[in-house]
């Protein structure tokens, strides 16, 4: 585990990894961070709400290197769910348009991954913070608008499956940042015919950054709280 760094050499200028817990926002993490020291902080590359695992963010003079960070190969472990789809292609909305997936074998789910491998083009999900005509495609997806996200080139390094146990399938990726995950599951999903969502999905790795060298906020917060004076009785 990495040593954990005191509040004045932050205000200074720092790198912290915090893993972001379960149906945290990455601003939820951040901002526990910001209001416990009062330092000015920013992180490197967003992770979904149900996501969990690896954020790295730069405090004081080091916010501007935060470019460089976000450009790091990030890697993901996680779980697709087959047989099912969703229209934020995760837990975030509920399955529906069941399919049948008993059918398919280890062998088309190997065959079918070669696929998406290498230099591919992906099309984000229209449930994502990327903006179109001004305005987070998020918030006119919710609108009710109909959100048309062109495809975009994205390199995926290794896509490795770990664990077969249908409808689950367990996966670990290597990838370009601006790669989503949610958009992979259900493009596997649907080159399968079955439809597939993102079941769970944890940040590994971005770069040579660790998740294992890496606390949560909490454990940011009680750190620094037993570094305070006590105050006489």
């Amino acid at each position: 585990m990495q040593q954990l760094p005191k509040p004045a050499e932050l205000k200074k200028g720092g790198v912290i990894l915090i893993d972001k817990p379960y149906k945290w926002t990455s601003f939820d993490a951040v901002n526990l961070i910001k209001v416990t020291i009062r330092v000015k902080i920013g992180h490197c590359g967003t992770l979904d709400p149900l996501a969990t695992g690896l954020l790295i963010c730069c405090t004081g003079e080091m916010t501007k290197s935060i470019s460089s960070y976000q450009l790091l190969p990030k890697e993901y472990t996680g779980i697709i769910h087959l047989g099912a789809i969703t229209d934020t292609f995760d837990l975030e909305s509920e399955p529906h348009d069941f399919k049948p997936y008993e059918h398919i074998t280890n062998e088309l789910i190997m065959e079918t991954i070669k696929g998406f491998t290498g230099e591919i083009m992906q099309v984000p999900p229209i449930h994502s913070a990327i903006k179109k005509d001004g305005e987070r495609s998020y918030d006119l997806a919710r609108a009710g608008v109909d959100v048309v996200l062109n495809a975009r080139p994205v390199t995926v390094g290794e896509f490795e499956i770990t664990q077969i146990s249908l409808p689950e399938v367990h996966f670990r990726v290597l990838c370009s940042t601006g790669t989503y995950i949610r958009s992979l599951a259900n493009d596997v999903g649907m080159a399968l015919g079955c439809g597939g969502y993102l079941q769970e999905l944890r940040r590994t790795k971005i770069g040579n950054f660790t998740a294992t060298n890496a606390y949560s906020p909490q454990q940011y917060k009680d750190y620094w709280k037993s570094l305070a004076p006590q105050k006489k009785q």
